[in-house]
């Protein structure tokens, strides 16, 4: 299909419209009560005011990853970087940030509304307003991300390198931006649970507490903005990483001699992606008007429609465009590429359900961890670990036999549709994703304004069917970083030039960079905790500061406010300082790996971090979201119910959860993601220079 691009755009500006039509829905709703809508401002202040400073922290960054682009280009225009790849670069960059904006901006409108609609309409129109919501955030990831990536495409020719640019600029933001908004998320929950709910014995959300609306403004730029800037990179990626296995290696003249075999490769990841938009529209429209006492079912078979329609639509354009391809010197099927597709889809599933299992407090993994907590914190932690551990199992297992039987239907090519199967959806992933930290909101809305207990109870169960959710978001993106990178290291082995020896386990530098590649996911993971802890600890500091010196604050005197604005800085400033030193790591390592020890080294490496950030990825995950479950499983009256030993038990290992499941989990697989496109659009570099050693 010649017009590939063309309804790739028309695909994109589709997914654009409906942000439109929701955005409008969304804000025609009322927001409830002046005291609701007052509290809801205090939210979007907040985290508007974060993004704005995250993004002047990072903006120097971006520029000097262009220039250095640029400079390369005018020292040696014979490796093909040069000023494209940096406006590419940086297109890249000013994708992921609208993503995340527009997202953001809705999910902070959207809560006062949710909790309205909670109280005047059930479960039902409380659903229908936070899917919408967060429906905003899933079409923009895939309408910007799919329109800058066409655009890119087209201007520069389709330029192997300089639409590699495109991808390491929104990997270099999502880092910045997961990592970032969640050690903010996490450095104020800590504080607020372990202050207010341990020590005070106040409600989750209590009004006096200083650093509830710090908490709440964390839910959206850690779990929407934060979170629509990581999907982005892992979309953008799967479709970079088939293009550049298709780019890297040379394609003969298919079985049949036509220039057409050349031509379906480029475009199938495309059509996938439009696809898929169609479908996650569809899925967005079924929980809207379907949805009814239910909202886990509801959100799920949202998702599953979604993905039985891409992989329908998928085969139906594969039947009548598809032709057989010679890759690499192998001459594989006609219908190897959509074989693949479903590997990835299904596999995707898969992972989501495993993920589903292990933190839903409707299976024996959390009630089992609810009733440990009976013991005491230090069982309910250990146990929660465990969880997560056992979580990784199945799901690697699920990708290893995927991975090798999409090699052998389509090659190297194969894992990288693989990859976007699994993402093909992602308009409706990531808007199940992010209903979650809007029901959040809605549920501190309602408790902050003095509404019935019947609505906390309502935002309360739309919560935990949203760390479900969220998990199963996650897994489908760890799930696939690990076929994208695969598929980035096998284009960066071919564009540097490795082959024979120089890619063998016998090989001394290969070894060294496993070694050095495995131990990154862990340096990475422990300089997010410690700045989650140093947030924290500056948190609690503060709100117990306000308890103690405040007159009438802890006991709820009329007229007596807390300084909200201060524990918002707090948080700003331990999450900026936090995140810079990680995420230059991330940027340098490939650089510093491939000059001083060279390719060989630095394949090693990416292999290593590949291996140890998928396990840790998925454990952290799903050990954080059982935690948070556990919690209000016993929340829900069960063993003892809140105020219980077991409840307190609980809270503290959803404490320590948190930060597993939302800062260090989410964004190793952008660490991995980000260090494979930096060495694949470095790789011309590489390939003609000599190590130091």
């Amino acid at each position: 299909m010649k017009n590939f691009l063309e309804i790739t755009m028309v695909a994109a500006l589709l997914a654009l419209a409906f942000v439109v039509y929701l955005v409008r829905y969304v804000l025609s709703k009322p927001e409830g009560t002046e005291r609701m809508a007052t509290i809801s401002r205090l939210i979007q202040q907040g985290a508007q005011a974060f993004l704005f400073r995250e993004y002047a922290y990072v903006g120097p960054v971006v520029l000097v990853v262009a220039v250095i682009f640029t400079v390369i280009g005018f020292v040696r225009p014979d490796l093909g970087l040069g000023w494209k790849t940096a406006v590419s670069f940086v297109a890249g960059a000013i994708a992921s940030l609208l993503a995340g904006f527009c997202g953001m901006t809705i999910a902070t409108r959207s809560n006062a509304r949710t909790a309205h609609a909670a109280a005047t309409g059930g479960v039902k129109k409380a659903l229908d307003v936070a899917i919408s919501g967060g429906g905003v955030m899933g079409l923009s990831v895939v309408g910007i991300s799919l329109l800058g990536l066409v655009i890119v495409y087209k201007v520069f020719n389709g330029d192997p390198v300089v639409v590699n640019g495109y991808a390491m600029g929104a990997s270099l933001l999502a880092l910045f931006a997961r990592s970032g908004g969640g050690i903010y998320t996490k450095g104020a929950d800590m504080g607020a649970d372990l202050v207010g709910k341990v020590e005070a014995g106040i409600p989750e959300d209590d009004p006096r507490n200083p650093a509830v609306i710090a908490d709440n403004v964390g839910d959206n730029v850690g779990d929407v903005a934060g979170l629509g800037a990581d999907l982005l990179e892992s979309y953008v990626e799967s479709i970079i990483a088939s293009l550049a296995v298709a780019a890297s290696m040379s394609f003969a003249v298919a079985v049949q001699p036509s220039p057409d075999s050349l031509e379906f490769v480029r475009a199938f990841p495309f059509m996938i992606a439009a696809i898929g938009v169609f479908a996650s529209i569809i899925g967005v429209f079924y929980v809207k008007l379907f949805a009814q006492s239910d909202p886990q079912k509801a959100l799920l078979w949202g998702t599953y429609i979604s993905a039985i329609l891409t992989l329908i639509g998928v085969g139906v354009y594969s039947w009548k465009f598809a032709v057989p391809f010679t890759l690499g010197g192998v001459t594989y099927g006609a219908q190897g590429p959509f074989i693949a597709c479903v590997l990835g889809i299904v596999a995707g599933m898969a992972v989501g359900i495993v993920s589903e299992r292990y933190t839903s407090g409707h299976y024996r993994w959390v009630k089992q961890l609810a009733e440990r907590c009976q013991t005491g914190p230090a069982v309910a932690v250990v146990e929660g670990l465990a969880v997560g551990m056992e979580s990784t199992a199945l799901p690697v297992v699920v990708l290893a036999i995927a991975n090798i039987i999409a090699y052998k239907v389509a090659g190297v090519y194969g894992v990288g549709i693989a990859s976007l199967g699994m993402l093909a959806t992602t308009g409706i992933v990531v808007g199940v994703d992010s209903y979650g930290p809007i029901a959040d909101n809605a549920g501190g809305i309602a408790e902050m304004s003095g509404l019935d207990p019947k609505v906390r109870k309502i935002t309360d169960n739309l919560d935990a069917v949203g760390n479900t959710t969220a998990a199963i978001g996650k897994g489908f993106a760890i799930g696939s970083a690990a076929f994208a990178a695969i598929g980035l290291l096998a284009a960066f082995v071919l564009s540097a030039g490795l082959a024979g020896e120089r890619i063998s386990l016998a090989n001394s530098h290969i070894l060294s960079g496993i070694l050095i590649g495995g131990m990154l996911p862990f340096l990475f993971s422990s300089m997010l905790f410690r700045a989650v802890g140093r947030s924290a600890y500056a948190m609690i500091d503060e709100v117990r500061r306000q308890f103690r010196t405040v007159p009438g604050l802890k006991e709820g005197k009329e007229g007596v406010y807390p300084d909200s604005a201060k524990c918002v800085d707090i948080a700003t400033r331990g999450a900026l300082n936090g995140m810079m030193v990680p995420g230059i790591m991330a940027i340098l390592a490939p650089a510093v790996i491939g000059f001083v020890l060279g390719p060989e080294a630095l394949a090693g490496m990416l292999v290593g971090a590949i291996a140890t950030g998928v396990m840790v990825g998925i454990q952290m995950a799903n050990s954080g979201g059982a935690m948070d479950n556990a919690k209000k499983y016993i929340e829900e009256g069960n063993f003892g119910g809140k105020g219980s030993e077991a409840h307190k038990a609980a809270v503290t290992g959803d404490t320590v959860g948190d930060p597993l499941k939302d800062t260090v989990g989410p964004s190793i697989n952008i660490l991995i993601k980000l260090m494979c496109v930096i060495s694949l659009v470095l790789a011309p570099l590489f390939k003609t220079i000599t190590p130091l050693f």
